[in-house]
């Protein structure tokens, strides 16, 4: 399923605003829960330090925001932005006992933010939704501090060949299984074309050098089913 530029972002919201209320019953379903795991990896990764700020983009319904504030013990302040406002407001109900999180809905090529104001910035399977990724990259490095950290989840390409092969049997199911949890396959057979035609792992890498990071790098989890990158701004 390719889409242009200028019909992407409209095609990304309206599949959010169709899936946002079970959104994380579907990641549960979808990753046979392993999407956690991923998430837990990812923050002990950045290994956050306390009393520091967080741009959390495309924060869906505010996961990553969690396991910041558990990892800092709540010494920290969040912006947290997403593109669709019915993700917004489930994140919110969801965290709604923290005072320490602003909540917002902004586009990743376009912060509305000044130049050089957080520590770190986060996107956790948001990056491939974007309509231009270099925008949003050269958005992330802007709004970071020196010596701030850019730290990306995403869908990416498995390593193992026989792994592969089994993943792509699952997949197939995915869109019946949105069929049947959310009453609509279409969003789903989106999920899967969008990771299918995502950049891998190295040409993410590429991309992220490219927009003046250092010392950037990658981890796989799951035989590169999901991977992890992370770079800083200097």
């Amino acid at each position: 399923m390719k889409l242009n530029n200028q019909n992407k972002s409209v095609f990304v919201q309206n599949v959010f605003n169709q899936v946002f209320n079970k959104y994380d019953l579907m990641n549960d379903i979808m990753s046979l829960g392993v999407h956690r795991f991923w998430k837990k990896q990812f923050i002990n990764w950045l290994a956050p330090l306390n009393n520091k700020k967080l741009l959390d983009m495309a924060c869906g319904s505010g996961d990553i925001v969690k396991l910041f504030i558990n990892y800092t013990k709540n010494n920290c302040q969040i912006d947290a932005i997403d593109a669709n406002t019915k993700m917004i407001s489930i994140g919110k109900k969801k965290l709604k006992n923290y005072k320490n999180i602003n909540w917002n809905i902004g586009n990743a090529e376009k912060l509305k933010f000044k130049d050089n104001t957080f520590d770190y910035y986060t996107i956790s399977f948001g990056i491939r939704n974007v309509s231009n990724i270099n925008k949003a990259l050269s958005e992330a490095f802007r709004v970071l501090k020196p010596g701030g950290r850019f730290m990306c989840l995403e869908f990416s390409k498995i390593q193992n060949s026989h792994l592969d092969k089994i993943y792509q049997l699952y997949s197939k199911n995915i869109p019946k299984i949105g069929k049947f949890i959310v009453g609509d396959s279409k969003p789903y057979n989106y999920l899967i074309s969008s990771i299918e035609d995502f950049y891998n792992q190295d040409e993410l890498l590429e991309l992220i050098k490219k927009n003046k990071f250092y010392k950037s790098e990658y981890r796989n989890l799951s035989g590169g089913v999901v991977a992890i990158h992370s770079a800083w701004k200097v």
